[in-house]
């Protein structure tokens, strides 16, 4: 036994949010009545259905052999919802595009599934052009360079196609003198420009006081103590050092201009937290700092700093309410999944993004030197004529942008392309016809008579929940889904119908697969497979579990078949129809002379919806170690040296009966691993038994009462896969 390194191994363990998903028959994850559960039940349950998704490729999570797609985040929602966004790797590769979000439940329903598309990787990571030569290809794309990264070895998806580039962001100014962050993509085959997307986001803002204000500082300096990262000083990125009272209230005092912006992004980040349950811009509770001071007539946000300057005739700082949380705005579209994509429409939801916050954020201040509306820069008379740059209840009053999603181009300005979305957002969180001196908003050709209003909060936190499903392809139509489904989940049937309609106003048409706004809940059904991958040898046969569950309506019956299997390799089901919320027993029967290889085999479940899921099998390669066939239920991982990871599938089960807990682990040759049977003791996780000889196997039996249990599997020393078998009764 080596209790003292398994500690330090599993500390993490007892604690993770990752821990809960059920083991299908006997021992379930049902809570039993007036019973103590471990801690994050329902986020646990949530992740692990979650992640069980993603390793089993379900609809547009699936991914080739050599893929994976890893968590990068999760986001805690309304009424038990949990978002969680992966992104995609190839060979151990950073993949750009084909990122992915799951929405589940803390029921462990997947609930919704969104993924920009990507076609299956197939190339080698082999690069012909060296980092240095990449390096100075992407330092030629700027005029001056400030800054530039380590070249990354990376595959972009582009039109479709993976290209392997060397990924390089950029710091500098442009030909024409625009500050710039350029995220550079160099072929490494070929040397040339693959793709360079920059993340500056710049709006035209307004700098005037917003009176005596409580901001939080350090006693010394203008840095946050309660928000991580978040500063404001000069152009050097020093804060400002002094005492309090900040300022001294004139237009143009740079420390006053840092309380104007500290201020309003402090509204922000509470606002965020308040309203919808947001962990501040970033989502993880911090925000980039910001810098006061530029010499000229623009504020931008660069993916690390905000940058403020000054308005067209230097008469005030450019740090208004409006502007300061529409430049935090592109920080929370950056960090929210799917971050900033490369399209003019992508870029024109990013300016409509930061609108919509400098909108949400005006009202929750409700400053009465800043009385909230739906307009952009309206006191910074940029032009001259005091008017606003930006109308958001009617775009087409500034330079006659485009209020609908047809009049739309791939060349439209990205400030310009903020109108659809901007003139959505007020429909939805306004109507029509709002009264009370709110202006009226017309409506789109084809659009209803009308549309009724549900108030800025709930139309924020609807906005707020689609752009956790936000990926790296997103667009117009895949906003009118993710708002959809956000609405629903929230909110209701109501609350959806009113998104419904204020898309339909701005003329974006409805999507297949869209969310049903009706009262009840569209019948639905999610499929996973245990294991999802496998390897076996010519003349023999691997079996997996094709597990069903009911996420929407009533229980249906499920139809299962197969394709894509090569040559020699039969499929079959038993039962080849199942009941959602039951399982079925895959096998897969591998023919004598079958050619070596990896073959990625599409499981199909069909009823009401037809969702798919994909096993991966290895034909002839080598397989994990065995020897624990006997046992209910088998799973399989791989631990490097020191490593540590729960079963079933970074899980727990329950057994509502007492009786025998048999656990049977087979570890790689010359390894030592450890086995070790925890009980949930109301408080903590406790071992029961363990396997803790000097083998990689071990095997353990324990009579228990019912409760919740979980197997540790840990690489005391050594690293390879291992085959864990488990009985409950």
């Amino acid at each position: 036994m080596h209790p003292t390194r398994l500690t330090a191994a599993v500390a993490a363990l007892a604690l993770s949010a990752s821990l809960a998903t059920a083991l299908v028959g006997p021992a379930t994850a049902a809570t039993p009545q007036g019973g103590t559960v471990p801690p994050g039940h329902g986020k646990s349950l949530a992740l692990a259905a979650a992640d069980k998704a993603a390793a089993s490729g379900l609809d547009e999570l699936r991914h080739g052999a050599d893929e994976d797609l890893v968590r990068t985040s999760v986001t805690p929602w309304a009424n038990g919802l949990y978002y969680a966004a992966y992104e995609r790797t190839y060979r151990g590769l950073p993949v750009v595009g084909g990122d992915a979000v799951v929405v589940s439940d803390s029921s462990g329903k997947v609930r919704e599934v969104t993924g920009a598309p990507a076609p299956a990787i197939k190339l080698s990571t082999k690069a012909k052009v060296t980092a240095e030569a990449a390096l100075a290809t992407a330092r030629k794309q700027l005029a001056s360079v400030e800054s530039a990264s380590a070249p990354e070895l990376t595959v972009l998806i582009k039109d479709g196609k993976a290209v392997l580039t060397w990924h390089t962001l950029v710091i500098g100014r442009t030909a024409q003198g625009a500050p710039s962050s350029l995220a550079t993509y160099v072929d490494a085959r070929t040397g040339a420009v693959a793709q360079a997307t920059d993340k500056v986001s710049d709006a035209d803002g307004r700098g005037y006081h917003n009176g005596n204000v409580t901001i939080d500082t350090a006693a010394t300096s203008m840095t946050d103590p309660n928000r991580s990262g978040f500063k404001c000083g000069g152009q050097n990125g020093s804060a400002y050092t002094g005492s309090s009272p900040w300022g001294n209230g004139t237009a143009n005092d740079l420390v006053t201009a840092c309380v104007d912006i500290m201020y309003a992004a402090q509204k922000e980040h509470s606002m965020l937290k308040e309203w919808f349950g947001y962990n501040g811009q970033n989502g993880q509770g911090s925000m980039v700092p910001a810098r006061a001071g530029l010499g000229e007539v623009n504020a931008y946000y660069d993916g690390t700093k905000t940058t403020y300057g000054h308005n067209q005739n230097s008469s005030m700082q450019l740090t208004g309410i409006d502007v300061v949380a529409h430049e935090y705005g592109h920080e929370i579209f950056d960090k929210t999944p799917g971050s900033s994509g490369s399209s003019n429409e992508n870029g024109g939801m990013n300016e409509s993004t930061g609108d919509i916050f400098g909108a949400l954020t005006e009202h929750y201040a409700n400053n009465p030197n800043d009385t909230p509306d739906y307009t952009v820069g309206e006191k910074l008379n940029f032009l001259g004529d005091n008017k606003p740059i930006r109308y958001m209840y009617n775009p087409s009053l500034a330079n006659n942008d485009p209020n609908c999603y047809t009049q739309l181009t791939s060349n439209t300005e990205v400030h310009a392309g903020a109108g659809p979305q901007n003139h959505w957002f007020y429909l939805l969180a306004e109507g029509s016809n709002p009264g009370g001196g709110k202006p009226s908003s017309p409506i789109c050709s084809g659009g209803p008579s009308s549309v009724t209003g549900i108030g800025i909060q709930k139309a924020g936190k609807i906005f707020m929940g689609a752009l956790l499903m936000k990926t790296s392809s997103w667009n117009h139509l895949a906003a009118r889904k993710a708002t959809l489904t956000s609405a629903k989940n929230t909110y209701g049937s109501a609350e959806c119908n009113a998104v419904k309609a204020a898309w339909n106003a701005v003329g974006v048409p409805a999507q297949s697969g869209e969310t049903d706004c009706g009262g009840t809940t569209t019948p639905d059904f999610s499929l996973a497979l245990n294991p999802s991958s496998g390897s076996v040898q010519p003349g023999a046969s691997v079996t997996s579990t094709v597990n069903t569950s009911t996420t929407g309506g009533s229980a249906q019956t499920v139809q299962l078949s197969a394709s894509g299997a090569p040559s020699g390799v039969t499929v079959s089901f038993s039962p080849a129809s199942v009941t959602s919320g039951s399982s079925s027993a895959m096998t897969v029967q591998v023919a004598a002379g079958t050619a070596n290889g990896t073959y990625p085999i599409t499981v199909t479940g069909t009823g009401s919806a037809t969702h798919t899921v994909t096993y991966q099998l290895s034909v002839g390669t080598t397989t994990p170690p065995t020897g624990c066939d006997n046992t209910q239920y088998t799973y399989q991982g791989s631990l490097t040296d020191g490593g540590a990871e729960a079963q079933p599938d970074g899980s727990y089960y329950y057994s509502a009966t007492s009786g025998t807990h048999v656990g049977c682990l087979r570890g790689p040759a010359g390894a030592d691993f450890d086995l070790y049977l925890q009980k949930w003791n109301g408080s903590t996780w406790v071992d029961v038994a363990v396997g803790g000889t000097a083998t990689a196997d071990e095997d353990t039996s324990y009579y228990g009462t019912a409760g919740y249990y979980r197997y540790v599997v840990h690489a005391y020393s050594g690293s390879g896969a291992y085959t864990l078998g488990l009985s409950a009764p």
